[in-house]
């Protein structure tokens, strides 16, 4: 029987993985000699990036907080 941090460890470990695999290929598409790209475009692909990723660790953080309504 698998536990929730077994669960947790697993999972984690692999989708962490898959991301800096796709990171990895993303910056394969830096070689101007095969793409052309603005410098506008390199921002547009981080500002998503680092949007995303600062939402997840927002959602690791917020476990700790309690949102309950008190009079």
């Amino acid at each position: 029987m698998e536990t929730k941090r077994d669960k947790f460890v697993r999972l984690a470990e692999a989708r962490t993985n898959k991301i800096i695999d796709m990171l990895r290929l993303l910056g394969n598409c830096a070689n101007k000699a095969n793409y052309d790209y603005s410098d506008a475009d390199v921002q547009k692909i981080f500002n998503a990036i680092e949007k995303e990723l600062k939402a997840t660790k927002t959602k690791f953080s917020m476990n700790d907080v309690e949102d309950k309504f008190k009079l």
